[in-house]
């Protein structure tokens, strides 16, 4: 973990937080157990990847799947809030996003604290690159609902659905997460939401 460990620095370049050079970096918020994250990094050896998760079992298992599959040069993992690393980033960081499967918080009175809210997506378009991918999947239909209405309604983001299927297919580079396999398993009906940093 002192390896990997993210100290966030107001202003650093992102891609400083890296040795060897990485190309770009890209940034998951709530790895859960890492497999994403991994898979990413294993595929994408030139890019460096940022995972935020505040849970310790959740970094553990990381931490040991590490242990036997390497790749810990290119992941830095901060196990804090992912605010403080968006707020320390310079504008137009990252070059991709990944948001899976977050807490959805169902109760009316706890949405506040659910992570898309309107300021946070001006915090990420500021942080991500014009062209730059975000990926948001949930199990939840009520957070779908919500984050749907706050994406479309930002002016920064483009819904890249083009066939009526595409939020119900889960991409090739897009590998399953634990807590997926368990919501499908459970009968939930997952879906799969890209959008990229316009220009505006």
């Amino acid at each position: 973990m002192p390896r990997i460990a993210l100290k966030p620095q107001q202003g650093r370049d992102a891609r400083t937080y890296f040795s060897p050079a990485v190309s770009e970096v890209w940034l998951e918020i709530g790895f859960g157990g890492g497999e994403h994250l991994l898979w990413q990094a294993q595929a994408h050896p030139d890019i460096g990847i940022i995972g935020a998760e505040p849970y310790v079992s959740g970094v553990a298992k990381l931490l040991s799947k590490l242990a036997l599959d390497g790749a810990e040069e290119t992941i830095r993992v901060y196990m804090e809030d992912a605010a403080d690393i968006i707020a320390a980033l310079p504008a137009a960081s990252l070059s991709r996003l990944f948001i899976l499967f977050p807490d959805p918080w169902p109760k009316t009175r706890h949405h506040k604290r659910r992570f898309i809210q309107m300021e946070m997506l001006d915090e990420l378009a500021r942080v991500l690159k014009e062209g730059a991918e975000l990926r948001f999947a949930t199990d939840d239909n009520s957070y779908l609902v919500w984050a749907l209405e706050r994406f479309i309604a930002h002016r920064s983001f483009a819904w890249c659905a083009q066939a009526a299927v595409d939020w119900h297919m889960r991409p090739e580079d897009w590998p399953e997460t634990r807590y997926e396999a368990k919501a499908i398993r459970a009968g939930s009906r997952c879906v799969y939401l890209r959008f990229r940093r316009t220009g505006c």
